[in-house]
């Protein structure tokens, strides 16, 4: 949802030269910018670590919803591949720029009940203790999906449907798969080490 936003303005900016994309299936997607690599292993990078060399900027945009998948697949996806992203960014650049989809309410203390909440924690904890030069992590509320799709549980279909009534009267409750994904892209292009980003913070950056 907030990949494909963040690829297309990659593509759209001329200050970048290059986007490499690691998919597990080919996206269609062609561009004379775009290098698309299929790769099956989100926990091991070893075969294709030559695209990291020199990278400038890593997004890492892979989640899942808390109850989609068994805990300890969530647990994978959520701390994981993270982990072993990071260190493949790091090798191929220990100067280069990370910017992290985390969520709302992430736990540094890695005690939560919530899985969601504790798991984020640790990824985030993970990042902070590898010394990036630059990091970003985005903790974004309820991210509105400006493209339509179908919703995997009750709560998501809820929050979409009432999303105009929540931008209105809490707009610090919710944020645009847009905003979001045009405030990582703008992140990774500056300079500043802006840290955590809560919601406000993250919009703040579109202003």
């Amino acid at each position: 949802m907030v990949g494909n936003i963040i690829q297309r303005e990659c593509l759209d900016a001329e200050i970048v030269s290059e986007v490499t994309s690691i998919v597990r299936r080919a996206s269609g997607i062609s561009h004379p910018k775009l290098k698309e690599i299929v790769h099956q292993d989100f926990l091991d990078f070893s075969t294709i670590k030559e695209h990291f060399a020199g990278q400038d900027v890593a997004h890492f945009c892979i989640g899942a919803y808390t109850d989609a998948v068994p805990d300890d697949e969530f647990k994978i996806i959520t701390v994981d591949m993270v982990q072993t992203f990071a260190d493949a960014v790091l090798e191929g650049n220990p100067n280069a720029i990370f910017c992290l989809l985390s969520g709302a309410g992430a736990d540094p203390q890695e005690k939560s009940r919530v899985s969601f909440a504790r798991y984020k924690g640790i990824a985030e904890n993970y990042l902070i203790t590898k010394q990036f030069k630059n990091l970003n992590i985005f903790r974004p509320a309820y991210s509105y999906p400006v493209e339509k799709r179908a919703e995997t549980n009750l709560m998501y279909r809820l929050s979409r449907s009432l999303y105009p009534l929540l931008k209105n009267l809490m707009p610090g409750s919710a944020i645009t798969s847009e905003e979001l994904g045009k405030a990582m892209f703008k992140a990774g292009i500056e300079t500043a080490n802006h840290g955590i980003l809560e919601n406000k913070d993250i919009k703040k950056l579109n202003d």
